[in-house]
């Protein structure tokens, strides 16, 4: 193992409670990657080579897999993360309207964060919720037939 962890203690506990469930260790890849990015916000190299070695595996099948994933992170974000939905659906029912004000209030580009490293923005292709367009997540919460009016009520909710 590693000299120093750089996985939180906790981390690695549920890491460790969630392979015993699996037949193989292997298995607990994604589920491992979501439990380092819980405590973490994102999943640096050294947490890849720490999990590669908790689940004996190559560094390279883990970030092959983290990779894979868009909703797993390998590069800082922000302490929230917004994916807005670009359907067609949310582009019909106004997804350019929400996108410019989120832009313009939070002052960030798609797949930048706040200087105040309070929000992360990032598209998703679909939320399969077509019928409350247009929408979006922030970090767990799904939100539904947005306005520019909710907007920013939204936001202030998270700090």
């Amino acid at each position: 193992m590693i000299e120093e962890s750089k996985i939180a203690a906790g981390a690695i506990k549920e890491i460790k409670e969630i392979y015993r469930h699996f037949p193989q260790k292997n298995a607990a890849c994604i589920e491992g990657l979501k439990v380092i990015q819980k405590y973490h916000r994102w999943v640096t190299d050294q947490a890849v080579q720490e999990l590669a070695e908790l689940l004996d595996m190559s560094p390279a099948a883990i970030d092959s897999v983290a990779t894979y994933y868009s909703l797993i992170f390998r590069r800082p974000v922000g302490r929230h993360v917004i994916l807005v939905c670009n359907s067609v659906s949310c582009w019909i029912m106004g997804y350019e309207q929400v996108i410019a004000h989120l832009k313009k209030t939070l002052r960030i580009a798609y797949g930048e964060t706040s200087a105040d490293d309070r929000f992360t923005l990032l598209s998703i292709p679909c939320l399969g919720t077509c019928d409350h367009a247009p929408a979006m997540i922030i970090d767990e919460d799904l939100l539904q037939d947005l306005t520019i009016d909710k907007l920013d009520n939204i936001l202030e909710k998270y700090e």
